[in-house]
Order: structure tokens, then C-alpha cells, then sequence
């Protein structure tokens, strides 16, 4: 796969309230503490430019066994005083470890768009194998797009994270499209995303279209490389300037 891995975990979500303080949160402390765990590779949170949710928060992993693997279930049901705080403020939150069943082009740029679906019962593989054929390589190959992947997921366990916050909706399949022309990127969304199109080969009922800009993205190596950023008290979190 053209992706770090052939396994990702993938977020949807809202905030409630100040999103900067969610993002610098996010940055400063989450960003390196997922990465610090063994099978993480690669972070990357984009920001929603039309539709919604806000933020989708993609992870690329060694393998969907990350999941219930003995670091990251520690560090989910030990959340740090930071984490506590912000966990009730999510909303909407859709999260799933998927496969990565199919991929077309490589690396990804600064925009992406997301489209999630749900297969008919039985149509499955027709579906799955019309996207990896027709999809995926047509999207990868316009000017303006660098890559294209169709995930599909595998359920997460429930951690004490999820407690704070509230159980998460089911990650539906999912294929992620990124480019660095969001203007062509937005054309072969609307020329080979097309809702009667999935449905005729095998997808079900509602789809949901967004359309994101890259925000921040870091990797393990990055990560390994750097010291653990100190635990901040509320008054350390400055709006502006440096962090105390």
C-alpha cells in the first residue's frame, strides 16, 4: 500500500467551545504521546473547509492489532489531566481502526476530501473491488491528485477515553482522496464520487462527502527524535506566546 502501512485510525469529530485550545492540545501533548506508542507512524489532523465534522484525525498504523495492544490501551485508559478536560468536549465523534484495502498513488498533499458510505448487505466484495479498479486509479491520475485509498474498518475496544467522552459512532468504510490542487481535487470528487454510481455497484443508502485542508501532521521518527513535552497546568497555557 502507498501509505505508511497497510492500517489506520481515523477520527471525525467536533469541539465544543475554543477549538485553538483543542488544536494546541492536540499538537502539543496528544500528537506526541500517540506517536510514542509502539505501531504508530505516522499523525496527520485536517480541518474541514466545506462539510462536516471540523477535524478528521488520521493515524497510520503497523496494523489494525494496535488496537489491543498493551501500550495503547495504557495510555487510553490513563488519560492525562489535559486529555480529562478536553474528552467531554467532543462531539459527534466517529472513530474506527480500519484496513487499508486499496490504494492508488502515493504520499498526499494539502487538501483531502472524505467520503463515507456503508456497503449492502452481500455486495461487499463487488463493491470493494469496483472501487480499487475504477475508483481509486482513475481519482489518482488526474492532474492536481497525489493519492487515493479506500479503508474499511475493524471495531475499536471501549477505553476509559471513550467513557470521558461518550460512547463513538461506527466508522463506516471510507475513501480518502488528497491533493495538492483543492480546486481539481473538488472536480474528481464530483466526477468519480458519485452517489448513484456507489449505489449501482454495491453501496447502501446515505454518503457523506468532506472536503479538508491539512493542518498538522508529524511521524514517530519525528517524535523519537524529540524530548516528551512537560505537562502543562491550565495557567501555563498561554493564548499567546510562548507556553510556561
Amino acid at each position: 500500500m502507498a501509505l505508511c502501512s497497510d492500517a489506520a485510525m481515523v477520527l471525525f469529530y467536533d469541539i465544543e467551545g475554543d477549538t485553538a485550545d483543542h488544536d494546541d492540545w492536540h499538537s502539543y501533548e496528544h500528537f506526541h504521546e500517540r506517536l510514542s506508542v509502539p505501531g504508530f507512524l505516522r499523525a496527520t489532523r485536517w480541518v474541514a473547509t466545506d462539510g462536516a465534522p471540523k477535524y478528521m484525525v488520521t493515524y497510520e498504523v503497523s496494523g489494525v492489532e494496535v488496537a489491543t495492544s498493551d501500550g495503547y490501551l495504557e495510555r487510553l485508559n490513563d488519560p492525562t489531566p489535559w486529555t480529562s478536560e478536553m474528552m467531554p468536549r467532543f462531539r459527534g465523534m466517529i472513530r474506527g481502526f480500519c484496513g487499508v484495502r486499496a490504494s492508488a498513488g502515493f504520499g498526499f498533499g494539502r487538501a483531502a476530501v472524505a467520503l463515507r458510505f456503508l456497503p449492502q448487505d452481500g455486495a461487499e466484495e463487488r463493491l470493494s473491488d469496483w472501487i480499487a479498479r475504477d475508483v481509486l486509479p482513475a481519482m489518482a491520475s488526474r492532474r492536481g491528485i497525489v493519492a487515493a485509498h479506500l479503508l474499511q474498518p475493524a471495531p475499536p475496544p471501549m477505553t476509559r477515553e471513550q467513557a470521558l467522552r461518550g460512547r463513538d459512532q461506527a466508522m463506516p468504510w471510507l475513501v480518502i482522496v488528497s491533493g495538492y490542487d483543492a480546486a481539481a481535487l473538488g472536480r474528481a470528487a464530483e466526477a468519480h464520487l458519485d452517489p448513484q454510481a456507489f449505489g449501482d455497484n454495491g453501496a447502501a443508502g446515505d454518503m457523506t462527502l468532506g472536503h479538508y485542508a491539512l493542518d498538522h501532521t508529524a511521524s514517530a521518527d519525528e517524535v523519537a527524535r524529540t524530548a516528551k513535552p512537560p505537562v502543562l497546568v491550565p495557567e501555563g497555557r498561554r493564548e499567546d506566546g510562548p507556553r510556561r
